[in-house]
């Protein structure tokens, strides 16, 4: 009889996926959304969760069909799957993922009760403390799922559960009409906050530790591993919506009583010390501590494990030791400043990691034909580059011009029409192949004696 988890570790596995992706990015967003969206909130939370649940719930399902990052990259071509694997773990672990979720506890629990002149060895001291529990937590892999799922995770969902739960009793303001962007396209302004979670690229690099950590549960039958991913995925994404709709309420409500708030973490803040006083602000800690912390330890894992075997050399601890070093480093430049080379970072990786995720999930569709995947993925790469170069204030003559006159580009979704005419192409010149190919023999036939 096939071996199938037990209920209990399935919610294991289940909550711990849920506490990878939820980090810093996952707490800071969905209030702002809130806030800004107003009475517009639901529509726009409904487009947030297609980028910042759906995708990378479908994310992980297809890194666990596909065996690994790696090999679904190789659909496109090996020097991509190189490129493209070492871009995504860098992106979400050392260079802007993990000293982000690091740096966002110590901006909101401590740092507003610190002098300016002492932040910069408050940091630093904050971050030895917080890098030394990661690189603990993250020694031994095998016992990743029960200190996360079964400890850090139920800590985590009964904080957010208390707070939202105060916010009902408790109800700060009505909501106000959408501000800004949410005036005006409140679903795409929706879907474009969900980039900045970064969970469908974080998808790409948490697929194969859920697989590996079904695995160790003496798992081994290829389709009940996807199986039982595609479940944990479900019972993950679930959760994460519903902790993003208490958030978003939370930030709906606070728009009249703290009009000046400019991002999600001081929304928060002052919700939590309007309800609870001064508890608040230890409230807030504990949760971006918590959730931030499940998200770094996911990381240096898979980054470890991922180099550990692409290498071949050191060992996992050896590799364990490099990114959380090189995290902890990066993290002391602060959060502005991490911030600042994040955005058009993921303006570029993040279609492209959508994209190929679709394409893994459809593969079956068009034969797996590598033409298909390069045509679609290299439009794709190619027009978010030019549209962020643009942006980022490069002049790129008639290519900035052509960029700018497709669809939806005034919205940052200018590749969507492009990407979707190169796969189009791809699978017609797929179909005139398979035709001219089966026709041959009939061919061939005809003209012997």
């Amino acid at each position: 009889m096939m071996k199938k988890l037990t209920r209990k570790q399935f919610w294991i596995v289940g909550l711990m996926l849920f506490s990878l992706f939820f980090g810093a990015g996952n707490l800071i967003f969905p209030p702002m959304l809130g806030k800004l969206a107003g009475t517009s909130m639901y529509l726009s939370m409904f487009a947030f969760g297609i980028t910042a649940v759906v995708l990378p719930v479908l994310g992980v399902i297809a890194v666990a069909k596909s065996n690994g990052l790696s090999a679904m990259c190789r659909k496109v071509s090996p020097w991509f799957a190189t490129l493209f694997t070492l871009v995504i773990y860098l992106a979400v672990g050392p260079l802007m993922g993990i000293p982000r979720a690091a740096t966002v506890p110590y901006e909101i629990g401590l740092a507003p009760n610190i002098p300016p002149e002492s932040q910069g060895w408050s940091l630093f001291l904050f971050s030895c403390v917080f890098f030394a529990l990661t690189y603990w937590l993250s020694l031994n892999p095998a016992r990743i799922a029960d200190r996360i799922g079964k400890i850090l995770s139920p800590a985590l969902l009964l904080l957010m559960l208390g707070l939202f739960v105060c916010s009902l009793i408790n109800p700060i303001a009505d909501y106000l009409p959408a501000q800004g962007r949410y005036q005006t396209n409140p679903i795409a302004s929706g879907f474009l906050e969900g980039y900045m979670t970064m969970d469908a690229a974080g998808a790409l690099v948490f697929g194969l530790v859920i697989a590996m950590v079904i695995q160790n549960f003496k798992i081994t039958d290829k389709k009940e591993v996807l199986r039982t991913s595609v479940n944990v995925g479900v019972l993950a994404g679930g959760l994460l919506f519903i902790i993003y709709l208490m958030l978003a309420h939370i930030g709906a409500t606070t728009t009249a009583l703290f009009p000046d708030t400019t991002n999600g973490a001081q929304i928060l803040h002052l919700a939590s010390n309007h309800m609870f006083g001064k508890l608040g602000a230890y409230l807030v800690a504990s949760i971006f501590t918590l959730a931030c912390l499940t998200t770094c330890v996911g990381l240096v894992s898979s980054l470890a494990q991922y180099f550990t075997s692409w290498t071949g050399k050191f060992g996992y601890r050896v590799w364990v030791s490099v990114w959380t070093l090189c995290s902890l480093l990066i993290a002391n430049f602060g959060l502005d400043q991490i911030l600042s080379y994040s955005v058009p970072v993921l303006s570029v990786i993040y279609p492209i990691a959508l994209v190929l995720i679709l394409l893994s999930l459809a593969d079956s569709l068009f034969g797996g034909r590598k033409l298909v995947y390069q045509l679609s993925i290299y439009t794709t790469g190619a027009v978010s580059l030019i549209h962020v170069l643009t942006e980022q204030g490069f002049s790129l003559s008639y290519l900035s011009k052509a960029v700018q006159c497709f669809p939806f580009s005034s919205v940052h979704l200018g590749w969507l029409l492009p990407a979707f005419l190169a796969f189009s192409l791809g699978c017609l010149c797929t179909l005139v192949q398979k035709s001219y190919l089966a026709k041959s023999p009939a061919r061939n036939k005809s003209i012997k004696p």
